[in-house]
């Protein structure tokens, strides 16, 4: 299922700004459609490891096996994520897991700081 829901993330970075004409509006469709692909990834880690990566660790956890405490029993040997995600912007996202069986995922648009109108407005997906 990650793997479908990584064809899908890569098919829409590589389409859709060439489709529509709009590349703006295309790259904000595409950073919602990650935050999705990245929020399964993070959703299987959690099935896998009874719990979601701490902010320490990362979206590097869905990558690479965290070494730090507390060190995943059931990691998957694939990974969850086959590389560490970007936003269309070339900016990394932004996670944290504020509270235990949580997590909040963000891009920060298209202006690369916190907050913002527009095209400009931070993009986010939680659990």
């Amino acid at each position: 299922m990650i793997v479908v829901l990584a064809i899908i993330a890569l098919v829409a970075a590589l389409i859709v700004p060439n489709v529509i004409g709009r590349p703006d509006q295309a790259r904000v469709t595409t950073a919602n459609t990650d935050i999705r692909t990245i929020g399964a990834a993070l959703k299987m880690y959690r099935l896998d490891n009874g719990q979601y990566p701490t902010t320490a660790q990362g979206l590097k956890a869905l990558v690479e096996k965290p070494t730090a405490t507390p060190v995943p029993a059931n990691w998957s040997a694939e990974g969850y994520l086959p590389q560490l995600p970007v936003d269309p912007w070339g900016n990394p996202y932004v996670y944290a897991a504020p509270a235990p069986g949580g997590f909040a995922l963000k891009s920060f648009g298209k202006d690369g700081k916190d907050g913002g109108e527009g095209l400009d407005a931070d993009l986010t997906g939680a659990k």
